[in-house]
């Protein structure tokens, strides 16, 4: 009898300790998320996160709530936080509640923007679609590297009236047999007679991405000889496998064409 009260009173006292020792634990937990959180407060101690609120719980999770006026501090603090001690992960819950614009005239203002972007910085080389849907664009297609897709990416991230951003843009492998094609095939295409004039323009709307030897053609022409013309001057170059022949002619519904 003397045994089991002993037994019995040892598992009080082992049960006390544990629910001691866990209450402890979980002070210092609740502790370690104030400080964590009052770090990133401090990281986002400027003016236009004045309407962001932070949380972070137990496990180092921070969350953000409230809203900016652009997508580019959305996606500012995100990158801020993370680089904060002792956090673990983030949960950007930020609504973008900058100036509403209709869908097709923002779709229609970046896709005028990302034409010109990067002009002499090999844009020629980019083929980036933009589609926006209830603010959110999503940006797919190619880009020559990684600098030209990431001006892409920010100039869509500082216009007014978006709300997210979607990056399905595919950059272009590295390679010097692609670079020399590159080069071989803008030579074939714009010393042509009837299609140096789309040099004239900046935006240069044949545009000519290659991956692993294989070639596309993107933009608009004039007319669907243009556009053949294009077809075979890019397919003569040595070296490239395929060539798919993505132009559109004006006026006319764009269609795929190997």
């Amino acid at each position: 009898m003397t045994r089991t009260i002993g037994y019995h009173n040892t598992l009080v006292l082992a049960a006390a300790l544990f629910a001691a020792l866990l209450t402890l634990s979980q002070g210092a937990s609740a502790a370690a998320a104030q400080d964590v959180a009052a770090a990133v407060r401090a990281k986002l101690d400027k003016s236009q996160y004045k309407d962001v609120q932070v949380s972070v719980d137990a496990n180092g999770i921070a969350t953000l709530t409230g809203t900016v006026g652009l997508y580019e501090y959305k996606a500012d603090a995100d990158k801020a936080v993370h680089k904060v001690k002792g956090v673990t992960a983030v949960r950007n819950d930020i609504e973008v509640a900058g100036p509403s614009v209709p869908d097709s005239k923002l779709q229609q203002s970046l896709a005028e923007k990302l034409t010109y972007d990067r002009v002499g910085y090999g844009n020629v080389f980019d083929a980036i679609s933009v589609q926006v849907q209830n603010g959110v664009v999503t940006l797919g297609g190619h880009a020559h590297d990684y600098p030209n897709r990431d001006s892409a990416l920010g100039l869509v991230a500082t216009t007014p009236g978006v709300k997210d951003v979607i990056d399905e843009i595919s950059v272009d492998p590295v390679s010097p047999m692609d670079d020399r094609i590159r080069v071989e095939v803008v030579r074939a295409v714009y010393s042509f007679a009837s299609l140096n004039r789309y040099a004239i323009d900046p935006a240069m709307p044949i545009r000519i991405s290659v991956q692993n030897g294989n070639v596309e053609l993107y933009g608009m022409v004039d007319s669907e000889a243009d556009k053949e013309a294009a077809f075979l001057r890019a397919n003569g170059v040595p070296g490239v496998f395929s060539v798919k022949n993505y132009l559109e002619v004006a006026n006319q519904p764009g269609e795929k064409q190997k």
